[in-house]
């Protein structure tokens, strides 16, 4: 009896809040993707957007020396972060020409998916609702889901350049949410917002009492001259929005997780009390790393400032979409991020059936080892589309390209 009953307890030992925190697909593609490798496939991945470059030398450097400090080794003596919101606090004086004030005004964060993911919790009080993107990041409704708060899926399509409308929002949804997620340039969508969207949405949200959340994961990677803005600079936003910056994706500092969040004080300081009572803060030697990389970025001439991140998956992104377009597939060049949003051909198996992103990703790395993100991961808005990380060298892109290619010239095309 005593057997019976261990057995059926343990199968309690798992929140049902977990079912709601994300897409099987990613573990679905792990799966398809150790598949493919044990039958001798190289593989290609061009799935997770985690950066293939290191941080520059002094970045290293910097880490290395605090490092080998004996004094870093105690929780960490900046456990609120000042050294590095006083940096985060200049450079976004000299990116954006934003004044924020680092001991209000920002957070520090173990990258901004520690931020993302706490924010709802910090902010919401369970059965309130708040605006999340689809296609979006999967953290945006996840965090949600922790929180019990009720996603309100807000769909971006290509015929409103992949940005919500404001408009057709109902009064009754912009009178029950907390606040409304968004972020651009888009991961996975590659999209751009401009100022005067920014004006729009700071307006809409200040009538009807929103917190605005802007996730500027990718403010390093504009293309073509194009620099991100923040949306702090509308006037008057700071006392109405929150932003998420990292230096994940900008710095090449993934594995050593930092960011911030910027804005509206009561938000920020909301946040800082929940995280004061989850961890204990950055390790001080990446905190000294990310001051190293912020100040780097502003030792530049502001008015010819480039990323250096931007240049890269600039020649890229040139690169692989040429080589898609001449391989016959006509996909649109993105405008930032290290993303290509890439609509799918209609492909038919020998059943008759037309595939669907998930199943043409699947068949897709099966014949040529090319790793890629069915678009359905991200939301329903995203049936139809792939997600291709440009995180390899161009060698390699031109190789997946070619592979690509051939899959589709040999598959039963029945449409676009």
């Amino acid at each position: 009896m005593g057997e019976i009953m261990s057995q059926v307890k343990s199968r309690r030992f798992r929140a049902k809040r977990l079912s709601q925190l994300g897409s099987s697909i990613f573990s679905e593609v792990a799966a398809w993707k150790r598949e493919a490798a044990a039958n001798g496939i190289d593989i290609i991945d061009l799935g997770i957007g985690s950066p293939d470059q290191p941080p520059d030398a002094a970045i290293r450097q910097s880490l290395a020396n605090a490092a080998l400090r004996e004094d870093m080794y105690a929780y960490p003596a900046t456990s609120s972060g000042l050294p590095f919101r006083e940096a985060a606090a200049e450079w976004m004086n000299y990116r954006f020409g934003v004044q924020v004030d680092p001991a209000a005004e920002i957070v520090t964060l173990m990258g901004s998916q520690d931020g993302l993911a706490h924010l709802a919790m910090a902010v919401c009080d369970p059965g309130d609702a708040a605006f999340v993107p689809d296609p979006g990041y999967p953290i945006y409704a996840a965090s949600l889901a922790l929180a019990g708060v009720e996603s309100i899926f807000l769909p971006l399509r290509e015929d409103n350049n992949f940005l919500p409308d404001l408009d057709a929002i109902p009064e009754n949804e912009w009178n029950r949410a907390s606040f409304i997620l968004l972020n651009y340039p888009n991961n996975p969508l590659s999209a751009v917002a401009n100022l005067d969207f920014f004006e729009k949405l700071i307006a809409k949200a200040r009538k009807h009492d929103v917190l605005v959340v802007h996730d500027l994961a990718y403010s390093e990677m504009g293309f073509d001259g194009v620099l991100p803005p923040s949306i702090l600079q509308v006037p008057g936003a700071i006392e109405q929005a929150v932003e998420f910056h990292s230096l994940s994706k900008s710095f090449n500092m993934a594995g050593c997780r930092i960011g911030f969040l910027a804005g509206n004080r009561d938000a920020v300081a909301a946040l800082r009390e929940l995280k004061g009572n989850i961890d204990y803060g950055v390790f001080d030697p990446v905190q000294e790393a990310g001051i190293t990389a912020l100040r780097a970025a502003m030792s530049n001439d502001r008015e010819a400032y480039l990323p250096a991140a931007s240049a890269i998956y600039e020649r890229r992104r040139d690169v692989f979409v040429r080589a898609l377009r001449e391989a016959g597939w006509e996909v649109e060049a993105p405008k930032a991020t290290m993303f290509v949003w890439a609509k799918l051909p209609k492909l038919m198996g020998n059943d008759g059936e037309v595939w669907g992103s998930r199943t043409i990703s699947q068949e897709m790395l099966r014949a040529t080892g090319v790793v890629v993100i069915p678009g359905e991961a991200f939301g329903a808005e995203g049936e139809g589309y792939v997600r291709i990380a440009l995180v390899e060298n161009e060698d390699r892109l031109l190789e997946a390209a070619a592979r690509i290619g051939v899959f589709i010239r040999s598959s039963n095309v029945v449409g676009y």
